[in-house]
């Protein structure tokens, strides 16, 4: 009975240590052990195969003679791990910890193991974090601003003819991968159509990454388009930082108010969009992404061509599927629908019961030339709401410039419908500037289009901005 115990006591401790042994050999990027006089016991394959050394034959050698620069038989002596050294071998840097074996508070042996078989392999990882630090961001600003990136083909709102036949190109466009261009005055709704494409595409589990060409300056458009190595530039992030296409990998990126690109910026961007791949700046690294361009402007291109502001060849790739989407005015069997559909997203957003539109203020919004488009009638819901009382809207609720503006167009107009347009326009302004005390940014407000449109309309009707 005795000798049945100690067989399998004997087989049971075969097996553990056979067990110890896979384990050890199952080490990624080698590991030994020493004694507490630096002689090798533990060699595992792993290691042998890395140095090209038979593991076997390093049993019994002094650490030294198998690896150069060993600091086992110190650590064995000091008694201090040391955790990510350096370690250069074969001409070779890599990444190392030796970590001391105690027992009854001696030192008996020394554990060696290999972190990274490339000191490089150190940065690659650290540019990964990088990467994952900066993706973390941006989905935190995304989850707080959701409103802004929820749109799907069912938010874009219109019965109208041109909308219809719009929603369906966009539609087919979401089924490839070709460039997308989306031109239409500012407020019409081009982030929409950017948003609802990437959303129906194979591309909506991946990152939807946007850029304003317009809101960043000049100086450092390349770094946030396509990131920066450590120290390319004074304040720039220490580990560096991956830019937007980086970012967009397998996803879409947007440029909006891509007519605002500088141009000795547009050949950099050319060679990202034919290629799909850059370098960060003050990098030498070349990096490839796979992403799914879509552009917009309000401004138009081709005459920007014939002034020379925007390249040729430029245009052509970004302008493989073309979306125009017509202002407002041009649609305006769509503007009760979106003025409706706004109205229950306030509502909701305020708690306050449902609202309707009476006959009279229908027709009047039907009847106005809205040239701050779909942000302009948002702003001008969002003002009557705030100040209604009851819930329906009437003429007299909605906000003094719009019925002025009214009364003053009542009168014959000559001229084309530009020139009417324009008028109503330019009238639109001056009374917005007026009421805000010449301030341009509550009268871009006010009007509901983006303080820099302001800018250019005033300069374009020349008027004057002191009262």
């Amino acid at each position: 009975m005795a000798s049945n115990d100690l067989k399998s006591d004997v087989t049971s401790l075969r097996e553990r240590l056979e067990m110890y042994e896979l384990i050890f050999d199952s080490i990624y990027n080698g590991a030994m052990v020493t004694d507490a006089d630096g002689i090798i016991t533990h060699f595992n394959k792993p290691y042998g195969q890395f140095l090209d050394l038979d593991p076997a034959a390093q049993i019994g050698k002094n650490c030294l003679e198998a690896i150069e620069n060993s600091r086992m038989h110190i650590v064995a002596k000091t008694g201090k791990p040391e955790i990510n050294q350096t370690h250069r071998m074969q001409g070779q840097d890599m990444v190392v910890q030796r970590i001391p074996i105690r027992k009854d508070g001696r030192v008996i042996a020394v554990f060696g193991q290999v972190m990274f078989k490339d000191v490089r392999d150190v940065r690659k990882l650290a540019d990964r974090l990088s990467m994952l630090e900066s993706k973390v961001k941006h989905y935190e600003e995304e989850l707080l601003n959701l409103r802004s990136t929820r749109y799907t083909f069912e938010s874009i709102i219109g019965t109208s003819r041109s909308t219809r036949q719009l929603k369906k190109e966009a539609f087919n466009a979401a089924a490839n991968q070709f460039p997308v261009l989306v031109t239409g005055e500012s407020g019409t709704g081009k982030e929409l159509f950017a948003q609802a494409i990437h959303h129906s595409s194979p591309r909506k589990v991946y990152p939807f990454i946007r850029i304003n060409c317009a809101a960043i300056p000049k100086d450092l458009l390349e770094s946030e388009l396509f990131g920066y190595e450590k120290g390319a530039f004074t304040g720039a992030r220490g580990s560096g930082k991956p830019g937007k296409f980086e970012l967009a990998h397998r996803g879409t990126i947007f440029l909006d108010e891509i007519g605002d690109l500088p141009l000795e910026m547009q050949p950099k961007l050319l060679r990202v969009v034919e290629d799909q791949e850059f370098e960060r700046v003050g990098g030498t690294r070349v990096i490839q992404s796979d992403f799914r361009l879509i552009s917009a402007t309000n401004q138009n291109l081709d005459h920007m061509i014939a002034e020379g502001r925007f390249r040729k060849d430029l245009f052509y790739r970004l302008n493989v599927i073309p979306l125009n989407i017509p202002p407002l005015r041009e649609r305006r069997q769509d503007i009760l629908p979106i003025a409706r559909h706004l109205l229950d997203q306030l509502k909701e957003e305020a708690a306050i019961a449902g609202i309707r539109i009476d006959p009279e203020a229908a027709t009047f919004l039907k009847q106005h030339v809205w040239p701050g488009n779909v942000r302009e009638l948002s702003n001008i819901l969002e003002r009557t709401l705030s100040t209604l009382e009851g819930d329906i809207i009437r003429l007299p609720d909605l906000p003094f410039y719009l019925q002025r503006e009214s009364r003053h167009g009542n009168g014959k107009q000559q001229g084309t419908i530009k020139d009417v347009q324009a008028k109503a326009e330019k009238d639109a302004i001056l009374t917005a500037l007026k009421e805000t005390g010449y301030n341009k940014t509550r009268a871009a407000g006010l009007l509901g289009i983006h303080r820099t449109l302001l800018y250019k309309k005033i300069k374009k009707y020349g008027l004057r901005l002191d009262g």
